[in-house]
C-alpha cells in the first residue's frame, strides 16, 4: 500500500482506515507496514490504529506479532482498552 503517492491527506484517520482494510483482507503484513509508515511520516499511532493491526495479526494467526504490538503500545504509552485486548 503506497499511500504517500496518493492525493489523500495522510493522517491518523486515513492510515487507520487503510490498516482496517488490510485487516479485513487478511493482509496482516501490510497492516504492520502501514504502522511503520505512520511512524516514519510522524503520524500519531493511536489506540485505533494499533488495535486494528492487532486484529489483523490475530486474523492471520500471527499471535506473536500481535503480542509484540501490545508491548509496543505500552512502550509508546498508547492506551490499551477493551477493544485492543479483544482483537
Amino acid at each position: 500500500v503506497d499511500m504517500a503517492s496518493s492525493r489523500v491527506e495522510l493522517n491518523t484517520i486515513t492510515y487507520s482506515a487503510a490498516v482496517s482494510a488490510c485487516a479485513n483482507g487478511g493482509k496482516w503484513d501490510q497492516a504492520l507496514r502501514l504502522l511503520v509508515d505512520m511512524a516514519f511520516a510522524r503520524v500519531e499511532l493511536n489506540t485505533i490504529a494499533y488495535s486494528t493491526a492487532v486484529s489483523a495479526c490475530a486474523k492471520g494467526d500471527e499471535w506473536e506479532q500481535a503480542l509484540r504490538l501490545l508491548v509496543d503500545m505500552a512502550s509508546a504509552r498508547v492506551e490499551l482498552n477493551t477493544i485492543t485486548y479483544s482483537a
